[in-house]
């Protein structure tokens, strides 16, 4: 568990046969870095995209095909807020229910837009409508805005946002494979490998922007606002000035963080002529000149093992100062959260564990993190602003030894939830807001006992 000295987590070892007293263990954990995360929401499957509405839900999309709705409080409402799940094919480990985007004026006309790959395997982008209640979708609402072939199971990219301009942006991976053979990245008459962008308040069923980098060239498709692209997992706009962020997953050797100052149009990041900015096959492709290369990128391997990038956020939230203007990623293998400095170019990698498949911001823009194998969506905190070494925290449990019900109290702490594991791991049971445990249906034996605390009272 990752802890600070704020966010704690307590192991408490009993025994209800009262053969053992109670043991506390604090697992206060300081970390050598600049970022700390704490579990917010548990129990998702898969959870690869997390979206706000601009309330202060939290939208959890899950690769089979449903959408969860994660309260600021960290309850997960029970019914899903969508479940398309029969429509989603997802039988591939890059295919599913990938993206998710709330309309800007969502808040008037309820739009939505998903990404998911259908039950043949292609590329859908979808509008859907809030119904009468607000966090149930209408299912019975979906509106086919644009569907994409796809000639192999992986690189779908998959990502989807609005832009400041109001325009709506997708992310489309090389058609898969490996080594894009076919080089749709490069291939302007495809809308493989690149970034789109259309109007999907005009037109039947979408309008092209007029300023569009390319509408005036009959060569290249007009939806195309970025080509070069391998498979960009995870995009964002930087909510202050609008800059274009973007984590491409790299072939075999490097990772790749690339960016566009103000959104600017019409860059070619250079896949599969360059992987990152060492030369991949450039068979029939232009001077080095003409391809807009990484600010970040990272070798694949090592220790921890890298393997692929999950692009993420710049933050922008009011929390923590210390993150003001950083870029947060992730790699899927080895665990690592990474924050980049855009005005030093240093980058700091912090390792924790799991498999990091996705960021996102409230409303706020306070960020979150999913990681794909647990299911559990932490948040992003700075490790520095909550330590006050002239405080102490203090929690009591008891009695001791136990008997049927356990009591647990804080003077200076709010307790939100327990969690009580077998000796071997288990977990049996999860508890919150109360100050009390019943054990008298619990068979004989040691258990360990979680607290989750996240705020002072």
């Amino acid at each position: 568990m990752f802890t600070s000295k704020l966010f704690k987590n307590y192991n408490i070892m009993y025994n209800k046969n009262r053969l053992f007293f109670l043991l506390l263990l604090f697992s206060i954990i300081n970390f050598a870095q600049n970022v700390n995360i704490i579990s917010f929401g548990t129990g998702f499957s898969k959870p690869v995209s997390i979206a706000n509405a601009g309330d202060d839900r939290l939208f959890i999309v899950e690769q089979d095909g449903v959408i969860k709705i994660l309260e600021s409080s960290g309850n997960t409402l029970a019914t899903p807020f969508l479940d398309i799940d029969s429509i989603v094919g997802s039988s591939g480990n890059e295919q599913g229910l990938l993206g998710l985007a709330f309309h800007p004026s969502y808040s008037t006309n309820g739009y939505f837009y998903v990404n998911y790959t259908n039950n043949a395997g292609d590329t859908v982008i979808a509008r859907y409508q809030v119904s009468a209640n607000p966090n149930i979708a209408d299912v019975n609402s979906a509106l086919i805005i644009l569907t994409i072939d796809q000639p192999y199971s992986n690189h779908n990219g998959g990502d989807i946002a609005f832009g400041h301009d109001g325009y709506l942006y997708i992310g489309t991976g090389d058609g898969g494979s490996g080594g894009d053979p076919d080089n749709y990245a490069q291939n302007t008459a495809s809308l493989l490998g690149k970034m789109l962008r259309i109007d999907i308040d005009n037109g039947s069923p979408y309008a092209i922007p007029s300023d569009n980098p390319f509408v005036s060239n009959t060569s290249i498709l007009d939806e195309i606002w970025a080509i070069g692209l391998r498979n960009p997992w995870r995009f964002s706009f930087d909510r202050q000035n609008g800059d274009l962020w973007i984590g491409d997953v790299g072939q075999n050797a490097f990772e790749e963080i690339n960016h566009a100052p103000n959104g600017e149009a019409g860059l070619n990041y250079g896949w599969r002529c360059y992987e990152a900015n060492a030369a991949y096959n450039t068979s029939g492709c232009l001077d080095s000149s003409n391809y807009y290369f990484p600010v970040v990128q990272y070798s694949l391997g090592g220790t921890p093992y890298k393997c692929a990038v999950s692009g993420g956020f710049v933050y922008r939230g009011s929390n923590y100062p210390n993150f003001n203007g950083l870029y947060f990623f992730a790699d899927y293998c080895s665990g690592e959260i990474a924050t980049y400095n855009p005005t030093t170019e240093e980058v700091i990698y912090n390792s924790f564990s799991g498999n990091f498949s996705s960021f996102g911001e409230n409303n706020e823009g306070e960020l979150y993190v999913s990681d794909l194998g647990s299911g559990i969506i932490y948040k992003i905190i700075d490790p520095t602003a909550s330590i006050n070494n002239n405080v102490t925290y203090k929690i009591s449990v008891n009695p001791n030894p136990v008997k049927d019900t356990l009591y647990i109290n804080s003077d200076n702490l709010t307790i939100t939830k327990f969690e009580i594991f077998t000796f071997l791991g288990k977990k049996v049971k999860t508890i919150y807001d109360k100050n009390s445990i019943d054990l008298s249906t619990f068979d004989n034996g040691i258990y360990f006992l979680k607290i989750y605390t996240n705020s002072k009272k």
